[in-house]
This record gives structure tokens, sequence and C-alpha cells, in this order.
């Protein structure tokens, strides 16, 4: 079963406060979440393998670990999932990047794929799934879906704020996907959003309605 872990750090804390609060501007919004996911990498990194390596420091050598090669790929769930983006490039820069276009039916809810492109070598990639709101959860598993027909095996799931039935729903779906969250909120209203979330994280990110 899908391990689920909500950052319970002070900092991630602060940071999403400021995400909730509807004062909030979309240069500080898209700030913001560029950082909790910084930080929230720093978490789903931590089984990387690493081997040990000699290094000539200016007094002697010394023994230490490095990353023993593993391949990364980060996949954004588009669009809103762009903002999570760059926060995770500055810990991995080597991680390739794909993509996953999907929008929800306003009437069913589903999601609707209109978009994937992923790396050519992504079944040799552990991969990191990431959309700010995990909601229905409905998008996060066709994206999964689609990333494993390609082969892909290792996949981690990042997320800003979660709702427990999409937590539900893809942890159900996708056993295998450990789920990372910086907040995992009450429940869903009638219309499929997040309470109480912070509003359409697309929107706040990019600046549009």
């Amino acid at each position: 079963m899908s391990k689920i872990l909500v950052l319970d750090h002070p900092l991630v804390k602060h940071k999403i406060a400021i995400m909730r609060n509807k004062a909030t501007g979309t240069k500080e919004f898209k700030s913001v979440a560029k950082e909790i996911a910084m930080l929230m990498c720093y978490e789903a990194t931590r089984e990387l393998a690493v081997e040990d390596v000699d290094v000539e420091t200016p007094i002697t050598t010394a023994h230490c670990q490095m990353l023993a090669g593993k391949k990364l790929a980060i996949v954004p769930i588009l669009r809103a999932g762009l903002g999570m983006v760059d926060g995770m490039l500055e810990l991995i820069p080597s991680a390739k990047i794909g993509h996953i276009g999907l929008y929800r039916d306003e009437e069913t809810l589903e999601p609707v794929e209109y978009f994937c492109k992923m790396p050519t070598d992504i079944s040799e990639r552990d991969v990191f799934v990431v959309d700010p709101m995990l909601a229905t959860g409905g998008s996060a598993v066709d994206a999964i879906k689609l990333i494993k027909a390609r082969g892909a095996k290792n996949i981690k799931f990042l997320c800003l704020i979660a709702a427990p039935e999409g937590v539900k729903k893809l942890s159900e779906a996708h056993p295998d996907v450990d789920i990372f969250c910086a907040a995992l909120d009450d429940h869903l209203n009638e219309n499929g959003y997040i309470v109480p979330g912070l509003g359409d994280a697309g929107d706040r990110i990019f600046g549009t309605k």
C-alpha cells in the first residue's frame, strides 16, 4: 500500500499558510510554491542510493558519499504542476522533465488527456510526478497510468495540498506509488475543490481566472 507522508515541518506550515491566504499575490504565490517544492524534494529523495567516493580536499583525501548515478525525471501535470518544477531542479538539476496535459471536465470532474511527452528513457528513471493539488485524484491516477504504460516502475507523487478522497483514490489505484504532501486537508466540496484548500492553484500561479 502507498506510504503517505505529510511534511510536518515549521517552514512548510508557514509557507502553506501564505499560499492559503487569498490576499497573497501571484508573484509571492509562485515563489512560495517553488520553495515548498524544494523542501518536499529534499524529503522525497531521501532514499536515493549513494556510493562511496574519495575526494581531494585542500587538506587531504576525504572519504565521502555521492549519488550513485541514478537517473531521475520530474513530470508535472500541466499546467499547475509547472509551478513545482523549478524548486525541484534547484536540488536535482540533472533530472529530465516530462509533461502530461490533463484537464478536468467540469461536469463529470474526470480528467481528459490532451498532451503527454516523456524522456525517451523514462523506463530507466525514478519519476517524481508533481501537481499542487490532489483533489479527486483522477488526474494523478491517469497521469501515473500513462507513465507506467511507458515502462516507468519507481514513481512518487508530490503535491502541496491533498484531500482524503484523492489520497484514497490514488493509493488504491497505484499502491506502489508513495504520496508526499505539504498539507492534508479536510474534504472536497460539491464542486470538487479542496476545503479549506487554497483555491485554483493554476490560476493563482499564472495570474489567470
